[in-house]
């Protein structure tokens, strides 16, 4: 799926203007309106990829005009009807943010109206104690106390057809949806009121800030889970699906394996599908390999972790962890460490990435270039409900956690009738986040 490339010209012409509200509302009607466009595919998707695991995710985000689809691409089997998975997409043909088209040389760079800078990522396994000096340089933190300054809160429509409202930040401090508590860790929850008409109050946040190329660490203890739950943190370019996008962690419902995915313009694909021979620890490529929205069926190139402690109930009853990605001349890489074996020259502030191991996930550079396909992203954290991929998966089982559906285990046949009713049943989707850390380089990336 592609974005129409009519409503690009007008919203140059606006950003050029001085109005920022004008700016916001064209961006935001703009990234609806290509949205929408995404419905018609998903539905065939959910035909086409009926029985193994993928269903597509469309998002937009504050700043830039794209689609997020991403899907979990395990294979599962459905016990009544239904059938689960995602997508997503986008890159582009060009590099932006400072960063050299195609040469591999680049630097990472940051851009935005305050510092932000370009992301970490961690790996499997366990890695030497840290040293005192690090190549990687940090050059932006966004934790405890101020750590929602430099975020935007998305506050309209949910553009993967979720059951949430997205709320302000004003609005949701008031409904108690975030807070930084007591353990200094960011808090963002989804409205756990008992019954509800429609849709429940949930929460999406977007940084202020760009970045091209460099590390992203982000340390949680605890995601949202449970059926009905699709949360996701993920990075974005712009115009999707021309800028790439980068799903670092990803699943829906009672999943306990992450999936990180890459979607990105057509061009950008895998040498092979089997995951050691790309230098990954990841059990399964998903989605196939190729990368492309438009030609893969909005699937993208996905990779499923081999860890039942990387997402979910797991991820939370082993107190979190961490996830890291990298992006240079090598490729991305998406690394998981379980809070027992974080290295801790990531909790020094000194990463080591080369100390790691092998990343869950890596899209080696050799046939997608890191810097035409990907840049000027920004970070995201989401959770929205049933939607394209959580509801589409309702009545679906197999991947890891799932062994039972939805459906059957709680007795709804379908998602918004599930979170509509269910509101106790909300108490364990939310975040809690440490902090959200960007590192670079003074030498070329």
């Amino acid at each position: 799926m592609l974005v129409p490339s009519r409503p690009l010209p007008l919203l140059l012409l606006l950003l050029a203007g001085d109005g920022a509200f004008a700016k916001r509302t064209l961006v935001r009607r703009a990234s609806d309106f290509a949205a929408r466009q995404t419905t018609s595919l998903a539905r065939d998707l959910r035909v086409a990829l009926a029985g193994v695991g993928m269903l597509p995710r469309s998002d937009s985000a504050q700043q830039v005009i794209y689609c997020k689809s991403s899907g979990q691409g395990a294979v599962g089997s459905s016990d009544t009807s239904g059938s689960s998975g995602g997508s997503s997409g986008g890159s582009s043909a060009g590099s932006s943010g400072g960063v050299g088209a195609g040469n591999g040389t680049a630097f990472g760079h940051v851009t935005s109206t305050t510092k932000k800078a370009a992301g970490t990522a961690t790996g499997t396994g366990t890695a030497p104690g840290a040293t005192t000096t690090s190549a990687w340089q940090l050059t932006q933190s966004y934790a405890g106390s101020s750590f929602f300054d430099g975020w935007d809160f998305w506050d309209t429509a949910d553009p993967t057809h979720g059951a949430v409202d997205y709320v302000s930040q004003t609005d949701a401090q008031s409904a108690n949806l975030v807070e930084i508590n007591p353990a200094g860790n960011a808090v963002m929850r989804v409205e756990t009121t008992p019954t509800v008409a429609s849709v429940r109050k949930s929460i999406r946040i977007t940084t202020q800030q760009s970045f091209t190329g460099g590390l992203v660490i982000m340390d949680a203890v605890h995601m949202p889970t449970g059926c009905a739950t699709w949360p996701a943190f993920w990075s974005n370019g712009p115009n999707w699906p021309t800028g790439g996008e980068i799903d670092i962690v990803e699943g829906v419902n009672d999943y306990t394996n992450n999936q990180a995915t890459i979607h990105t313009a057509p061009g950008c694909n895998l040498p092979t599908d089997i995951p050691a021979q790309l230098g990954a620890s990841a059990m399964a490529v998903t989605g196939g390999t190729d990368c492309a929205a438009a030609t893969s069926g909005n699937a993208g190139c996905g990779m499923q972790s081999s860890s039942s402690q990387s997402f979910g109930s797991g991820f939370n009853s082993n107190g979190g962890g961490v996830y890291a990605m990298k992006w240079d001349s090598s490729g991305i890489s998406v690394y998981f460490f379980g809070r027992a074996s974080v290295p801790s020259d990531i909790d020094a502030g000194a990463p080591q990435p080369q100390t790691w191991g092998l990343p869950m996930a890596h899209w080696p550079a050799s046939n997608c270039n890191p810097w035409q396909y990907f840049y000027t992203h920004v970070a995201i954290f989401d959770t929205t409900l049933c939607g394209d991929w959580a509801g589409s998966a309702w009545t679906a089982s197999g991947p890891p956690g799932q062994e039972q559906s939805c459906a059957t285990r709680t007795g709804f046949s379908t998602c918004e009738a599930f979170v509509q009713g269910s509101g106790a049943s909300f108490a364990d989707a939310y975040w809690e986040v440490k902090s959200v850390k960007f590192y670079n380089t003074t030498t070329p990336l």
